[in-house]
Formats: structure tokens, C-alpha cells, sequence
């Protein structure tokens, strides 16, 4: 990702299309408070799979206390109270979300308040999918006896966290779908960050170091101490820490104590209470014996606030996990030493198609997604290059009220054969892989730091299972060239593959579409109707590439027989060699304006067929030859 000069402007996602600044304008105008459509004060923004179990009363600051503010002092990392939700991954990201100004002042743009221009309508940015979004709410929320029961500030009147994480839900589909979680998930989504984890008790031996550096270069971090069931979840140890529990990490110092040197760590529970009462914690002795004015300045405000220091010795012990969100270029800030070059790509794994599975189904391995990197530029001191992996999947908190949840994924990175095409199944039979995530895990993410040789290698990202439908994203951190491989290689950084001919669209072709996505019979697309039309349209595209094996730029008619059935429109030999017929050239072949506009009739088709219930099912059958040939043009 380029170095940018100014912040990327945020995507509007509201479903009429407006922006913050129009809904504003337009309450004010009319003289009444935003009402939130897409996301409406109802048990349905809450929860998805279960009933609302107390009266939840739906309230604007204003009705809750007489003089609420947005923010009061300064946002600070004490201005978060973990209520009913189990979200303290998200509370933890905030909390060190507090210690990056700039970076606040995006997620949290300070131009809202609710004396000046208040309209009852904020605005907030999250970074998601290689993109900022602007996500605007109604300050309407949810209250049991005139008491936020969600995420809420120590300042009774303080309103700008509890109507952040009413964004964040919105964003992800409600409340319920914010319900554990990994702190780095959301520390990426407020910054655009690289994440990588490491397990304490397997470490490299200069793990402070590596965390000193990275708070030092603005990274954000969080901890947490692993369950070995469900029982242990949330619960307290002797010690005051909490298992199953996510913690923010908010310094990390050196002191000079009985001559020697102690490395120490400060850490943030975000329940606001509930402290580690072992050495280093706030009221111990350790701190008489260093020098005084270290004392005051390590111990400013130190009350049981839910933050606490401890030897780092004690911290590798008693937690498990370290989460570190690396900036990315787009970080705000001119400090171009502390940046990461990052370059992102996008793609699915389509069930038929590019839904391998891992390496243990070796027969649809190979079908995965497949992407070339090189590596040039050694480190300083080295011969060899580091590089940072991650693998994301796509929208799928947002997905949980479908029944579906994370995959479970990974990744493998082999060394690259020369001037080799996309490569099948002998090559990784007989081959093994030169680096790998750790473990396939049902995470939104899987990170893996390596150093590797200069040379080019072959980067596959997988589920687990073959045959599992999702669209994921990776992230390279490497100051390299990377290059997607195969056809099955996505639109990376936004571009559609040169390897497509392709003019425009005819008008044919965009008749069709509307056709398609115009439900409500307007005669135009509304914008979530382009939006769902959006979506379809890359992964039309994703099949093309796919097939189109032997890179003509064309899909010939033999491909395009898998093409649809990968889109699982499965048509008889009759019904394709019609298709072929209306759609390819003299010499068979399709080029990708007469592609889209056959599987968009194709889309329209069956479901028009399928709307027709009142004819028996043999019947259908036997006009479905007339119908076709009607909907095609043939």
C-alpha cells in the first residue's frame, strides 16, 4: 500500500447512499432527531438467537442525564465500562485506541457534540476489507432503569464510547454478533493494522524488546490467558487476573530496582475494576524502592481503575497470548520510520471451484487460489527477508444470524518453480511446503511472521475442509513486488486482471441487470440493490478468471460449461450447446460482455422458473427448453 499524502476518504454505507453531513443537514432542517433505518432501536439490533430477557428501554443521552457530552477531558482508556455484552476483546482495542490520538480522531471524528449542530446523529470510521467506512447511528440506546446496559463510560454523562460500540455492532449486524472475539480482530478495523500473536510461554527470549518496540512504533496491543473449558471462562485466580479475559497492553518501562534492572509491563482490565494484587501491583511494596520521581510518574492516577503494572517475568507466567496490530502506511501520521508496507488482495474460495480444502485433500489442494510473491530486499544484518502473513475472512460476524460462523483457515507457502503456470496436483504431492500458519483455526484471522530467503514463493490460503464457500483477504508486510498467479487470483488492490478483453458493457447486457437486481420494479437500481448486484458481479468475475485456463482473455465454450456449473446452474448438453450457439463467436469463443449477459439471463431465468409454483413439476420440464430459449434470445 502507497504511502498517502491525506487520510482515504470513507465509504459512505448507508442504504440510501447519504452521508453523515446530508443526514445531519437534513434533521436539522426538518427540526427533528435521526432515526436510524438500517439499524432500528428494536430487539432485533440486540440480539439475533434469543429474546431480549429484561425491558429494554431505548433512550437519547439527553433523556438518560441533563447535561451529556460526546466527550468529557479527553478520550481515555478509563472512559471504558465493559456492560452485559461479553465484548471485552472490542473494549481492549478501544482502550489502546485511546493512546493513539491521531488514529482516534479518525475512528472517532471530534466534529459531533450535542449542544452545537445536535441532531441526534453521529458518525464514526472503521477500516474493513482494504477500505474506511463511515457508519452513522442514532443516539438511541439501549437502557434498563435509566442505565446503559451496554459499553459505557465512569463519567455518568460521557456518551462517545457507548455510541462507538453501537457503530461497531451496527457494522458487524448487532449487539449479539459483537459476542467474543479476538482484541487484534478489532484493533485492525481501527486502524488498517497487520496483526501477528505470540504465545508467551514459547517466545522468542527477546519478547520485550519486541513489544517495547512495538508500542514505541505505535503498534497497539492486547494479552489474554488461555480456558481449558468453559467453566474457567471470566474467572478470577487468586491473583486478581481474569482467565478467557482480554486485557489491553498500555506501556512497558525499565526500572532501575536494588541495582537492578526490572523490566515491567503495564496492562488494562477493561471492566474498569479488578486488578493483579501480585508484586509491581498498586499498592506493593516493590515501588518504595525505586527512585521517587519514577515512582510518581509510573504511578499517576493509580486506582483501582481496572490498569495495573507487573514484572514482565510474572506477565509470561500468568498470560498466554500476545496480540500486536502493526500500522499500516495509512497510519495518519508523517513518522514514515514506524510504518509497514503493506499490500492487500482480495479473493473467495467457491464451493466447485476454488474450495480446495487443506493439503490432507490433496486432490483439491490444488485448486485453490494461488499467489506468486518474491522476495528481493534481505534485511539489514541477514541474508534472508521478513515478511508478515495474514489471512482474513470476510463479514462473517455479520453472517452468524445465517446460521454460519468463522471457518476454520490457513495457509501454506511453498518455493516457486521458474516460469511455471499455475500449478496442479503432482507439484504439491511431491513437494512440501516451506512455511505454514501454525495451525488451521476457526479465527477471523491467521497471522504468522517468517524470514525467508530471497527467491519467489507460492502463497495458498485454504479452510480446512474442501468445499467451504467464503471470501477472505490476505495481507503481505514485505517491502516486495507481490503478484497474483493463477486465474483464480483475485482483483487485487482493486483492479480487474488485464487478462480479461473487455470494452464496456453492452446495453443489452446492462438491461439485463436490471432486469436482475430492480425488486422493486423502480425501473433503476436503488443502492443496496447495486450493492447486492456488487457483490455478485466479483464473483462472476472470480469465475471467469477461474476458468479461463488457457488465458485467452475469452471464455470458450468448453470453459464456460464449467463456469456454470461452478455457479451451480446445472443445464443439460441440449440446453449448453443452445447457449453456445446465441452467445459465441466463429470461432467458439465468448468474450466477457456476452458472458455476464448469459449468466445474468441465466440468474434471471431460474428465478423466474422457480417462481412459477402453479405448474407441476413435470410440466415445468417439459417447457423448460421453450422457456429458455424465450429468456435467451435464442
Amino acid at each position: 500500500m502507497p504511502l498517502q499524502s491525506s487520510p482515504i476518504q470513507a465509504e459512505i454505507t448507508q442504504s440510501d447512499g447519504k452521508s453523515f453531513e446530508q443526514l445531519r443537514r437534513e434533521c436539522l432542517q426538518k427540526g427533528v432527531l435521526f432515526e436510524d433505518p438500517d439499524f432500528p432501536a428494536k430487539d432485533s439490533s440486540l440480539f439475533f438467537s434469543e429474546s431480549v430477557p429484561v425491558n429494554v428501554e431505548w433512550k437519547r443521552p439527553k433523556e438518560i442525564c441533563s447535561d451529556p457530552k460526546f466527550i468529557v477531558g479527553g478520550a481515555d482508556r478509563t472512559d471504558i465500562c465493559q456492560g452485559q455484552l461479553g465484548d471485552c476483546w472490542l473494549l481492549a482495542a478501544i482502550a489502546s485506541l485511546t493512546l493513539k490520538p491521531e488514529t482516534m480522531a479518525r475512528v472517532v471524528p471530534p466534529d459531533q457534540e450535542f449542544d452545537h449542530r445536535y441532531a441526534g446523529i453521529f458518525h464514526f470510521q472503521f477500516w474493513q476489507h482494504n477500505r474506511w467506512l463511515e457508519v452513522v447511528v442514532d443516539d438511541r440506546l439501549p437502557t434498563v432503569r435509566n442505565k446503559l446496559i451496554m459499553l459505557h463510560s465512569a463519567s455518568y454523562n460521557e456518551f462517545w464510547s457507548a455510541l462507538m460500540e453501537k457503530a461497531y455492532a451496527k457494522l458487524n449486524g448487532s449487539y449479539e454478533a459483537l459476542k467474543g472475539g479476538s482484541t487484534m480482530e478489532a484493533m485492525e478495523d481501527f486502524t488498517g493494522g497487520v496483526g501477528e500473536m505470540y504465545e508467551t510461554k514459547n517466545a522468542p527470549g527477546n519478547l520485550f524488546s519486541i513489544m517495547k518496540k512495538a508500542l514505541d512504533r505505535g503498534s497497539m496491543m492486547g494479552c489474554s490467558i488461555d480456558i481449558t473449558s468453559s467453566a474457567e471462562s471470566e474467572a478470577k485466580t487468586t491473583t486478581g487476573l481474569v482467565k478467557g479475559h482480554a486485557y489491553s497492553i498500555t506501556g512497558m518501562e525499565e526500572v532501575n530496582y536494588r541495582g537492578q534492572t526490572v523490566q515491567l509491563i503495564r496492562i488494562r482490565n477493561p471492566w474498569g475494576q479488578v486488578e493483579w494484587n501480585g508484586p509491581w501491583s498498586d499498592n506493593s511494596r516493590e515501588w518504595n524502592y525505586i527512585d521517587k520521581s519514577e515512582q510518581i510518574r509510573l504511578q499517576q492516577n493509580s486506582t483501582d481503575d481496572g490498569e495495573f503494572w507487573m514484572q514482565f517475568e510474572d506477565f509470561k507466567r500468568n498470560y498466554d497470548k500476545v496480540e500486536i496490530c502493526n500500522m499500516t502506511a495509512d497510519s495518519l501520521t508523517d513518522d514514515v520510520k514506524h510504518q509497514w508496507e503493506v499490500s492487500m488482495f482480495e479473493g473467495n474460495w467457491i464451493r466447485g471451484s476454488t474450495a480446495g480444502g487443506c493439503r490432507n485433500y490433496i486432490d483439491t489442494f490444488w485448486t485453490n487460489p494461488q499467489f506468486k510473491l518474491q522476495l528481493e530486499d534481505t534485511d539489514d544484518d541477514d541474508d534472508v527477508c521478513s515478511v508478515v502473513i495474514a489471512l482474513m475472512q470476510k463479514n462473517r460476524r455479520k453472517l452468524r444470524k445465517e446460521g454460519l460462523d468463522l471457518e476454520t483457515i490457513g495457509f501454506a507457502v511453498y518455493k516457486a518453480p521458474e516460469e511455471e503456470d499455475h500449478l496442479g496436483k503432482d507439484f504439491f504431492r511431491y513437494n512440501p511446503s516451506t512455511a505454514r500458519s501454525k495451525t488451521y483455526i476457526n479465527m477471523r484471522e491467521v497471522s504468522e511472521r517468517f524470514t525467508l530467503p530471497p527467491g519467489k514463493y507460492l502463497l495458498v490460503p485454504t479452510t480446512f475442509q474442501p468445499h467451504h464457500e467464503a471470501d477472505f483477504l490476505i495481507l503481505f508486510r514485505h517491502l516486495v513486488e507481490f503478484m497474483t498467479w493463477n486465474n483464480k487470483a483475485q482483483m487485487g488492490k482493486q483492479r480487474v486482471r488485464k487478462e480479461i478483453k473487455f470494452e464496456g458493457l453492452s446495453l443489452s447486457t446492462c438491461h439485463s441487470i436490471i432486469n436482475l437486481m430492480d425488486v422493486d420494479n423502480t425501473g433503476k437500481l436503488e443502492f443496496h440493490e447495486f450493492k447486492v448486484f456488487w457483490e455478485k458481479m466479483k464473483k462472476w468475475i472470480m469465475l471467469f478468471l477461474s476458468f479461463d485456463t488457457d488465458r485467452s482473455g475469452k471464455m470458450s465454450s468448453y470453459e464456460l460449461r464449467s463456469v456454470l456449473s461452478a455457479a451451480g446452474m446445472r443445464l443439460n448438453n441440449q440446453l449448453l450447446q443452445l447457449i453456445g450457439l446465441r452467445f459465441a463467436d466463429e470461432n467458439y469463443e465468448i468474450d466477457f460482455d456476452d458472458y455476464l449477459t448469459c449468466i445474468v439471463r441465466l440468474e434471471n431465468m431460474f428465478r423466474t422458473f422457480q417462481a412459477l409454483d402453479k405448474f407441476k413439476r413435470g410440466r415445468v420440464r417439459m417447457n423448460m427448453m421453450q422457456f429458455l430459449m424465450l429468456s435467451m434470445n435464442v
